[in-house]
């Protein structure tokens, strides 16, 4: 190789490599990490500080005055899934509903969970001969409760918030 050429190539290099540390100090200054170089003066563009008092009143037309223990969501999704819960007395964990929302059935199937769940709504409700078929969320398909021949939703595999 000539010596024209070689300094071409090490010409090249060089370029490439003070072009690199030019774009490795542009995003050092293009990134923000200080307080005092964000704007607080403006408001956020999607604050709402009525907002909570807006969901507080929508609740409430929901419930039509009604007591609950918890609000259920999905664990998987965070879909609601009951917004009037009653919880079980003994198994903290549990709880119980009439109307439910976004749940699904699987009808013609007996709940899969261990008996002895089955034992505890057995129990709750008077009797052992009862079945019991899987209630799933309707988005994310998670089984999380069964519901019993009266049509009561039994959840035993749910988020509760306390309201």
């Amino acid at each position: 190789m000539s010596e024209q050429n070689v300094d071409a190539v090490i010409n090249k290099s060089t370029d490439s490599e003070e072009k690199d540390n030019n774009q490795d100090q542009d995003l050092e200054e293009a990134v923000v990490s200080d307080d005092d170089a964000i704007d607080y003066s403006v408001k956020p563009e999607f604050y709402d500080p009525n907002l909570d008092d807006k969901d507080q009143l929508w609740i409430q037309k929901k419930r039509k005055g009604k007591y609950s223990d918890a609000v259920l969501t999905c664990p998987a999704c965070f879909t609601t899934l009951c917004l009037e819960s009653q919880r079980h007395e003994k198994y903290v964990t549990q709880y119980r509903a009439i109307f439910v929302l976004n749940c699904k059935i699987k009808k013609g199937q007996v709940s899969d969970k261990g008996s002895l769940k089955r034992k505890r709504f057995g129990k709750m409700n008077g009797g052992g001969s009862e079945s019991f078929n899987p209630v799933c969320c309707s988005v994310c398909e998670t089984e999380v409760g069964v519901i019993d021949e009266d049509e009561v939703y039994h959840f035993y595999n749910v988020l509760p918030s306390e309201c």
